[in-house]
């Protein structure tokens, strides 16, 4: 594989764990009646900023965790 493709492949698959992450964790605080919109600084609005920040993160790192799984598979080749 070329090395565009690889970064390619490499900024796609960070965008969509990051994004992928960040969503659930918006959904989860929507689950937990927290609004990340509401006005002001309250509780539940910064709850739900920590979500959607952990999300992100955590999507962001299984991300990276597939890809160099899948960097193991394909060097185990024959």
């Amino acid at each position: 594989m070329s090395e565009a493709r690889k970064l390619l492949l490499e900024g796609i698959s960070d965008a969509v764990g990051f994004v992928g992450g960040a969503v659930a964790g918006y959904w989860l605080g929507q689950l937990l009646g927290w609004n990340l919109f509401s006005a002001g600084y309250n509780a539940a609005s910064m709850g739900a900023i920590l979500l959607v920040g952990l999300g992100g993160g955590g999507g962001l790192h299984l991300a990276r965790f597939w890809r160099a799984r899948q960097h193991k598979d394909e060097s185990q080749q024959p």
